[in-house]
């Protein structure tokens, strides 16, 4: 995305929790070195999800993440309900990660201000 300005301001750095504009901000950046985590059922990922997030369900996310992501990567997280987000942001700074900061609201904040969201499903 390029701005209108030329120079975009760097990004806040990552907090333990983060508002959708600071993801928002983050991705608008340009290049944000980051990795979004949709930690809920995969039906409800594929209906919509944060546009760029992978889905990483709470079964075998930190296998999976501990295979596929190193510990210093940048992690946004977001399940459905903030007790959520905060339950597995707290199983991945257990295990060793240092950057993960929860999505306050989720998928319903991100929604609620009109951010791009993706679908796996088939448009009608």
């Amino acid at each position: 995305m390029h701005h209108l300005f030329g120079i975009i301001p760097l990004p806040p750095p990552l907090q333990a929790r983060s508002l959708v504009y600071d993801l928002k901000a983050r991705l608008d950046w340009g290049n944000p070195a980051l990795t979004i985590l949709d930690v809920r059922d995969r039906s409800l990922f594929n209906i919509s999800h944060i546009s760029g997030a992978i889905s990483m369900p709470v079964d075998h996310l930190i296998e999976r993440a501990l295979t596929s992501l190193p510990l210093n990567r940048d992690l946004y997280i977001y399940g459905e309900t903030d007790e959520e987000s905060a339950e597995i942001a707290d199983r991945l700074r257990a295990v060793g990660y240092q950057h993960v900061s929860e999505i306050r609201g989720g998928m319903s904040a991100w929604k609620a201000v009109g951010f791009p969201i993706d679908s796996v499903l088939a448009a009608a």
